[in-house]
């Protein structure tokens, strides 16, 4: 068989069944091969947005995603989605294509060093030369990018190889079991836990995988310990449960950054510095920091670890909590919960405070409220990047994990369009909904023709301003309300809608909305809802939490 043939079948072998990407001449010999295949080839209309679908595919179902580009423009389109995969934790393998051996040491046609190029953002990165390497490179690529903590590879096969004879199998897909803690450091983190007056849990985004936010929750109830968590660790302890203290994020004063500052015990679990720097929930110091994550602890000056339990998360939680039943078992919990109960309501009415607004255009809080009472527990919603990520963080909680993607890694406008695509194909008995904001929606907005095509419900939420929102928040707090020209202007997005041959709405009315999502989410194919949206909310909200009376 030819050697595509083979990566083909070493595909199939690790259980893919999606393909995200644009094909170009140079990895034309796969995509005659994958024609002989049950793997699904999704056409999309731009590489960023086929990595973008590979990314959420790969974060929803933990295998890899995949997507495919050509050589040279092909892989550098690719690079901004591979770029988001590897550093918001999602398993992704990149598939590009390039030209024939013999002129790649040379000046020619679209010829570049591609590899060199996704190296730094990437877990690892390799060029096939000959055909026997196939199964081997294919089985280290998705067993690196699906292991803790999951990322992306990327494969580059040559045309010329692709078109040479084997008849080698793949090799064999084994389960890797990662190590158990150490009951050294066990024992530490919970003498640590036992001696603590204040202590909290920060949960990141580690603590949504691999089984762990069950004995999160274990471990939370049992000690009687609030749990506070990032963008990316919405859902490991649900909404309703009373030791959620909802989300950390905001870079400025809030209930939770000061319920941080109390603490005196941190407890972190799955914790990724890249989310949220420790410096912004950590100035003071003094907190002794118990790390649990599938990795050592990064090594920052505002993160100094008193235990670094690095071992599968669920483990090193199972055994703290084994060990806190041993030695403790007759007095736990070892802090009441309810002493949080207070903070806790206090948020909740917070976020309740605009949920009877009737102002239009509308304001933020009051829009992901009525949105939150329209999705179920199990639908998903995805947040892409601007000023309204920091609103649906703030106010848009959730019961299960992996309910609430957003980009807060690497923090790429653009990605939740596409990204609510290759979630469909993973969750298609689900609601799909993304929020965006109107800069980053039209920056993939092509890929609205690939979910027409396919007949995919998803359903795009645009919040309209006419400006780069965030930045303008940004740059307001830094410079005393002062900030530069960031207005632009928008199509008529029912008249895009059209355009594409699906439905869409600008709403005129606050009490439109819900009907709207409801017709939305009836549609055969995918829909736009623009919403009108209130940005002043947004340096009232910095000036509110600026003056809020805090209590612990």
């Amino acid at each position: 068989m030819k050697a595509s043939d083979l990566f083909v079948r070493c595909l199939e072998a690790e259980g893919v069944t999606h393909i995200f990407g644009v094909p170009g001449e140079e990895n034309a010999d796969v995509m005659i091969s994958l024609m002989d295949s049950d793997i699904e080839f999704v056409l999309c209309r731009h590489e960023q947005a086929a990595a973008f679908m590979a990314d959420t595919y790969g974060r929803l179902t933990g295998k890899a995603g995949v997507c495919l580009g050509t050589l040279g423009p092909g892989a550098t389109n690719l690079v901004t989605g591979v770029a988001d995969a590897n550093m918001d934790r999602a398993p992704l393998v990149g598939i590009i294509g390039q030209a024939s051996t013999d002129r790649l040491h040379k000046e020619s046609h679209q010829n570049m060093d591609a590899i060199a190029m996704f190296q730094p953002i990437s877990k690892w990165v390799h060029t096939i030369y000959q055909a026997g390497n196939i199964p081997e490179v294919m089985r280290k690529a998705f067993k690196l990018a699906e292991g803790e903590k999951p990322g992306a590879c990327i494969i580059e096969l040559p045309e010329d190889v692709a078109k040479q004879e084997t008849n080698l199998p793949p090799l064999p897909v084994g389960r890797t079991r990662r190590p158990a803690a150490d009951h050294k450091a066990v024992q530490q983190a919970v003498e640590i836990i036992v001696s603590a007056k204040n202590p909290i849990i920060l949960s990141g985004n580690g603590a949504i995988r691999k089984r762990a936010a069950k004995q999160l929750r274990r471990l939370a109830h049992k000690a009687g310990i609030g749990v506070v968590n990032t963008f990316m660790g919405k859902g490991a302890v649900p909404m309703s449960d009373e030791c959620c203290l909802f989300t950390l994020g905001l870079q400025g004063r809030d209930h939770i950054n000061t319920a941080l500052d109390e603490a005196d015990v941190v407890i972190a679990v799955g914790y990724d510095l890249v989310e949220y720097s420790p410096n912004h929930w950590n100035k003071h110091g003094g907190k002794q920091i118990i790390h649990i994550d599938f990795l050592p602890a990064e090594v920052d000056e505002d993160y100094p670890v008193a235990v670094d339990l690095a071992s599968d998360i669920a483990d090193a939680l199972w055994q703290i909590n084994k060990e806190l039943d041993r030695r403790v078992g007759d007095n736990l919990p070892l802090f009441d919960i309810a002493a949080r109960a207070e903070l806790r309501q206090r948020i909740l009415d917070d976020f309740a405070m605009e949920k009877d607004d009737g102002s239009f255009p509308m304001k933020p809080q009051k829009v992901l409220w009525d949105v939150r009472e329209f999705l179920s527990s199990s639908d998903i919603l995805l947040s892409d990047v601007g000023a309204h990520k920091m609103w649906v963080a703030r106010y848009y909680q959730c019961e299960e994990a992996n309910t609430c993607l957003i980009s807060n890694g690497f923090c790429t406008m653009g990605f939740a369009l596409p990204g609510s695509i290759g979630a469909k194909i993973a969750c298609p008995d689900r609601r799909v909904l993304s929020i965006n904001g109107d800069a980053g929606f039209l920056m993939n907005v092509q890929d609205l023709e690939t979910a027409a095509r396919l007949g995919l419900n998803v359903v795009a939420m645009v919040w309209c301003d006419g400006e780069y929102g965030l930045i303008k928040w940004k740059q307001q707090i830094q410079f005393d309300g002062r900030h530069s020209d960031l207005k632009f202007n928008n199509p008529d997005f029912e008249l895009l809608a059209q355009s594409f041959g699906i439905w869409g709405r600008t709403l005129t009315a606050p009490e439109e909305l819900k009907p709207s999502l409801e017709e939305a989410f009836r549609q055969n194919g995918p829909a736009i809802i623009a919403v009108p949206i209130d940005y002043a909310e947004n340096v009232k909200l910095t000036k509110r939490l600026g003056e809020l009376e805090i209590m612990i």
